[in-house]
């Protein structure tokens, strides 16, 4: 029920179902790609406990908490459950505390990092993965890297977690005042997260049937971080991670949805491959001078908005972004594709309306 380790989904979903998801997608003469993300362990002496506090006068939400019992002593994590009405296909608020969660982050009562005090604890969380997860991942690799061969598309493997980490245990605000005001203790943090995150992508690698390596970064744009502070704190880890991947002989992608201009020397300079998602609306700027500052360097997926373009936009606008995007972006270097994502109340007759306008294009050179 959890999604790379981040989302809970409302239903089971398997591995059968993405290789349909790929056949479907493929059936329709598009690309897809199947994504995996390697495990983790917690110390076996770590002890958890769940439980939920009621609504008080001051506090009208339920509140679901969970505390670990770690040998440098406790850290508690505490969010509330807002309860709101989830349609379907969504992903849903779990009923307890995972430790990484976006839906942890505006709902936060009390993060689990506060402070350098709680820094000992969160390593004992972020651990080796057991004997019998590295066996279920193994099989599962197998079972992908098969399909994967016979179906003639790409494995990404999502193990970098980087600031998107430090968004989840923190808060936002946390995170931001203390890359300004406390930069021992922020870099104290980082050097925890892409320690675990180096773990995780040296196994994944070593085990192989990976393609190409993600690292997140939704929180890592231009909303949150100055260019200054991208080059000070993440520059050097992404270039580590793109390094490691490409030692291995994988791609190397980020994710980062505003601010491609205005940190694109730090983006060169990381050796990075491919840049998702980067999105006309968001990115608020001419497409063409992102192809003009990236073109022969990196390669860019995007162009399309999926939140507005295609759910609200016309047929004719539909056509029209598509155009436009190619025109910009391609023909080389460029993948065509909906940022940063196709949600359950995307109309499909705008999906529709993509894949033919793409064709069209196609057909026009």
């Amino acid at each position: 029920m959890r999604l790379e380790h981040i989302h809970t989904l409302p239903e089971p979903w398997g591995v059968e179902d993405d290789f349909e998801r790929v056949l479907q997608w493929l059936s329709l003469g598009l690309d897809d790609a199947l994504d995996v993300s390697p495990p983790w362990g917690i110390h076996p002496e770590v002890r958890i406990r769940d439980w939920q506090e009621a609504p008080t006068t001051a506090e009208p939400y339920w509140r679901l908490c969970r505390e670990y019992q770690t040998p440098a002593g406790p850290l508690r994590h505490i969010v509330r459950r807002t309860d709101e009405k989830i349609s379907p296909g969504w992903v849903v608020q779990p009923d307890h505390v995972p430790l990484f969660e976006d839906f942890n982050v505006p709902r936060g009562v009390k993060h689990a990092v506060a402070g350098p005090e709680d820094l000992p604890k969160l390593r004992y969380l972020l651990q080796e993965p057991t004997t019998n997860q590295l066996s279920d991942y193994r099989a599962r690799m197998a079972v992908v890297r098969r399909f994967a061969q016979e179906q003639g598309v790409l494995v990404q493997g999502w193990s970098g977690f980087g600031m998107d980490a430090v968004a989840w245990l923190c808060g936002v605000e946390r995170a931001i005042v203390a890359a300004m005001i406390e930069p021992e203790f922020f870099r104290a943090l980082l050097d925890v997260v892409e320690d675990f995150d180096r773990r995780r992508t040296e196994m994944m690698l070593d085990l192989g049937g990976v393609d190409m390596v993600v690292a997140r970064g939704w929180y890592s744009g231009t909303d949150f971080w100055s260019p200054a502070l991208f080059r000070k704190f993440l520059t050097p880890n992404l270039k580590t991670s793109a390094g490691l991947a490409h030692q291995a002989g994988a791609l190397f992608a980020y994710v980062m949805t505003t601010g491609a201009l205005a940190m694109s020397e730090q983006l060169l300079a990381a050796d990075i491959d491919l840049l998702y998602f980067v999105d006309p609306l968001q990115e608020k700027t001419d497409l063409a001078l992102v192809k003009d500052k990236f073109s022969g360097r990196l390669s860019v997926a995007g162009g399309i908005s999926s939140a507005v373009t295609l759910c609200t936009g016309s047929r004719e606008d539909i056509c029209q972004a598509v155009h436009t995007a190619v025109r910009k972006l391609g023909p080389t270097s460029f993948i065509l594709a909906p940022v940063d994502a196709l949600f359950p109340d995307t109309p499909w007759p705008s999906v529709e309306a993509m894949i033919e306008a793409w064709k069209d294009v196609c057909e026009l050179g």
